[in-house]
């Protein structure tokens, strides 16, 4: 690693300096009320909700992580890079119901679909699991990234990103985050692109890596006997947890409900759609090269997850180093500012408002400016343990979501598409599906504990994609089973909320809100995905 220069730094405080002039000025413009605060007045156009969309996924830990797929020989692990036609799932299927609706969050969309029970459930879960993975993982891999960029302390490092992020997000809300994020956003494509174009000039072009490292190593469909990356349960798990991040997880979700309408939202989506391409060639292509140089004897680093940051630092030139690291900045900061903002709204909305049903609107903001002070305070408390996991646990922490998330999509999946799933079953599958998913988690951490060949063991060390995919399955039949032993919910409390209950004044209006502009780039994405899918397949 190159130690940072003189015309580094001054790109860097440009960089600052400029966020945190669009940071003061939303937040002088003052939050009334909580749709103020948590949804930015449901105010924003499509360009912002799309960028936004694409920083709160991209974070430090996502950019140096995928670089290191790309670096380690895990190609396949790009499948959830180009998930781009789930993104447009959001706009064109989800989104309608939630902003139909008038919803703040996806706990409150399940009350109206389900029941009460349903939602502090959701709740719950959501924000625990939020402030153990996302809070904790982002400043732990946040503060690797700073202390390693700048050359400071780690606890300097993330210590001051932390406060940093929560003292603009704390103030200015969702506002603040969206308007953050969209200059983030530029920042991190122009550097990482940046970086891209003079790796593949170095290396000889994409021609000169598949000499140096061979044409299979770019095949990302193993076969289904493979034991990591078997291709029908990679493109299932894969897709499962795609819906469960981009159409029912409040922290994506949430940006789209910023939108001013439901056609800014949808072309939000769609636009956000086009951008969740790009990490395969601005992240995952980077760690690649970095291989290919490592190969030929031209660059050094011990661990794949070194391969973003020794290629950035080897490859640029003073200044443009700064830009990009300055970009990596930007992932780390988009990424907590959106998951303050989202545990802020799951408690001040979800919990503390039903509650305190009556407490006034100026009353809620301050209570929601509160909430996001004491998870920034949580996280940073969790700094210490996220030090001491091991290498295995926090690899784990990547297959968590392919345990938590089967049960939430087919809640959501079946709830609107499937008017006869009752709050019985979604119930029963949410906490049904919380119980196996921990309890495969206890199993793996206890796996060398238990006896070969046994059902326990069998459970634990059956392959992570494996289990989503059965997993998924369960969770369907589950819910069709107990919605089928229990009684029908009333049509009026389903009116406008599944596909089966639209009334045609729904219908009129949802189709009035698209053109075929819309339909079109939605269509060239579809394309663009598959001739990535095609590209990676060793079909070229």
């Amino acid at each position: 690693m190159k130690s940072l220069e003189t015309l580094d730094w001054i790109f860097i405080a440009l960089y600052f300096a400029v966020l945190f002039g669009v940071a003061l000025w939303v937040i002088l413009q003052k939050n009334r009320d909580t749709t103020d605060y948590f949804l930015a007045g449901r105010s924003i156009g499509w360009f912002v909700v799309g960028a936004s969309i694409f920083a709160s996924n991209i974070g430090s830990e996502h950019v140096v992580g995928l670089a290191g797929a790309g670096a380690g020989d895990k190609i396949p692990m790009l499948i959830y890079e180009i998930q781009a036609w789930v993104v447009l799932l959001l706009g064109w299927v989800f989104l309608p119901f939630y902003a139909r609706s008038g919803v703040f969050t996806m706990p409150e969309f399940l009350e109206r679909r389900f029941s009460p029970r349903s939602r502090w459930f959701l709740s719950l879960v959501s924000l625990i699991a939020y402030i153990l993975t996302k809070v904790s993982v982002t400043i732990y891999a946040g503060g690797v990234v700073v202390s390693a960029l700048l050359g400071i302390n780690f606890w300097v490092g993330a210590l001051g990103t932390v406060i940093l992020t929560g003292l603009y997000t704390v103030l200015g809300g969702m506002r603040a985050v969206v308007y953050t994020e969209t200059l983030q956003m530029i920042v991190l494509v122009l550097g990482a692109a940046v970086l891209t174009w003079l790796g593949l000039d170095k290396i000889g072009g994409w021609s000169g890596m598949e000499d140096t490292l061979g044409a299979e190593y770019f095949n990302m469909w193993r076969p289904p006997s493979d034991p990591d990356f078997p291709w029908p349960s990679l493109l299932i798990t894969s897709t499962v947890v795609g819906i469960w991040y981009w159409c029912t997880d409040q922290y994506i979700v949430q940006r789209t409900l910023t939108a001013r309408n439901i056609k800014q939202g949808r072309r939000g989506a769609i636009f956000g759609a086009f951008l969740k391409l790009l990490p395969v060639f601005l992240f995952l292509v980077p760690g690649i090269i970095a291989l290919a140089l490592k190969t030929k004897g031209e660059l050094q680093w011990d661990t794949p997850d070194e391969a973003f940051p020794v290629l950035m630092s080897n490859l640029l030139p003073a200044g443009i180093r700064g830009l990009v690291a300055a970009g990596l900045l930007a992932a780390l900061m988009s990424s907590l500012a959106s998951v303050f903002n989202s545990c802020s709204t799951l408690f001040t909305v979800d919990i503390y408002k039903k509650l305190k049903p009556h407490t006034p609107e100026y009353k809620l903001v301050n209570i929601g400016r509160v909430a996001t002070a004491i998870v920034v305070l949580l996280g940073i408390l969790w700094i210490p343990i996220m030090q001491n996991i091991s290498g295995v646990l926090y690899e784990y922490l990547q297959k968590v979501q392919a345990y938590i998330s089967p049960p939430i999509a087919v809640v959501f999946l079946l709830g609107i598409f499937y008017k006869r799933i009752n709050s019985h079953g979604a119930y029963t599958t949410l906490v049904v599906g919380f119980l196996i998913g921990a309890a495969r988690i206890i199993l793996e951490l206890s796996a060398e504990s238990l006896t070969p060949g046994s059902l326990l063991h069998t459970l634990a060390t059956v392959n992570f994609l494996t289990f989503g995919a059965w997993f998924f399955l369960f969770c369907i039949i589950l819910a069709i089973a107990v919605s089928y032993a229990t009684p029908q919910q009333s049509e009026a409390q389903l009116a406008g909320l599944t596909y089966g209950t639209l009334s045609d004044q729904d219908k009129a209006e949802n189709k009035s809100s698209y053109n075929w502009v819309d339909i079109l780039i939605s269509v060239l994405i579809l394309l663009l995905v598959g001739a990535v899918m095609i590209w990676f397949s060793g079909a070229r």
